[in-house]
């Protein structure tokens, strides 16, 4: 993945591997990622680049198959080589943000937006253009065009493309280990570029955002009806390995400016990226239903992404309730 490497503070990539999540939370425990242990070429790491002292820490750790991919409520997948990319992120962000209950919902929503950034950067680049031509709202009125091919979140976690979904994010917190946080290890995050971590970074936690996307899954194998494949809504495309290194070197350098952003002012943030998640969000102003891990259900209208990144679903008694933590189906209009 040499675009990624040039700019990411490590890249880690394996053949195969169960989970790239549960493989980055190892090496964050380990201090080899999040700026601890450096130089340790453990799994086949490659160095990174040269990111800027007042960017976030980024991490990459990318396999070409994945065996026991998991998703939002324990979901489980696999993926096979050059058909999906399967891609964690690890980053770093102020402990206090990421327990600040009022705004944390937003680093979620931050992967989303930066994953969408590094599709639309990756397919600009190589050329790609939509192959459905965009369809009218369905009612024969005033609603705006939609286009089949528009890439766009279901909220909380679904990177999808028009009504279909093509990808998931599962975000897990990782404390760092302590020689992380108070300084007591100065190497960096790899051989040539300098880590990001300091002491003055002490009271930071990791993040691994696992970001799986289907690429060029034949449409006979799609796992779902409701899923879809890259190939399926953009032409022409380069190689599975490629095309994920575009995206992944696309989505560091996106999460890496968002972050920053939101650390710097997490209120000012949070309100812009309200309204630009608003605007990507396919679940808003749709009929929806909640799934939550107790087995419970709530059906719906999805009428407002609020303040802390939750959502609001009015139900058919017109009681509105606040979802905080559920997978969100948008149902059939």
């Amino acid at each position: 993945m040499p675009r990624t490497a040039q700019v990411a503070d490590r890249v880690v990539f394996v053949g195969e591997t169960g989970s790239t999540n549960t493989l980055a939370r190892g090496l964050v425990a380990s201090g080899e990622l999040a700026g601890a242990a450096g130089v340790a070429d453990a799994a086949g790491a490659v160095a990174g680049g040269s990111a800027a002292s007042d960017h976030p820490y980024a991490a990459v750790v990318a396999a070409d198959r994945q065996t026991a991919g998991r998703g939002r409520l324990d979901h489980t997948w696999e993926s096979a080589p050059g058909e999906s990319s399967t891609v964690s992120y690890v980053v770093t962000v102020p402990r206090a943000l990421a327990v600040d209950e009022t705004v944390n919902g937003w680093l979620q929503m931050t992967a989303g937006l930066a994953t969408l950034d590094g599709l639309r950067t990756a397919l600009a680049a190589v050329g790609a253009k939509p192959l459905h031509d965009a369809e009218d709202g369905g009612d024969g009125g005033d609603a705006p065009a939609v286009s089949a091919d528009r890439l766009g979140l279901k909220w909380p976690n679904d990177i999808f493309v028009g009504d279909h979904k093509l990808g998931g994010i599962l975000a897990e917190l990782v404390p760092l280990p302590e020689t992380a946080e108070t300084g007591e290890s100065g190497t960096g995050a790899s051989g040539d570029g300098p880590s990001t971590e300091t002491p003055d970074d002490a009271g930071r936690v990791a993040i691994v955002f696992g970001v799986g996307l289907n690429l060029a899954v034949p449409a006979d194998r799609l796992p779902t009806p409701q899923a879809t494949s890259l190939q399926l809504h953009y032409a022409p495309l380069p190689s599975g390995e490629e095309l994920r290194d575009r995206i992944a070197a696309g989505t560091v350098a996106a999460l890496r400016r968002r972050l920053a952003a939101l650390a710097a002012g997490p209120r000012d943030a949070a309100a812009a990226l309200r309204r630009e998640t608003a605007d990507a969000c396919v679940t808003l102003g749709r009929r929806a239903v909640a799934h939550f891990t107790d087995g419970s259900t709530l059906e719906g209208e999805a009428v407002a992404l609020n303040d802390d990144a939750s959502l609001t679903i009015r139900d058919d008694a017109g009681v509105t309730h606040v979802v905080r933590t559920a997978d969100v189906g948008v149902l059939p209009a």
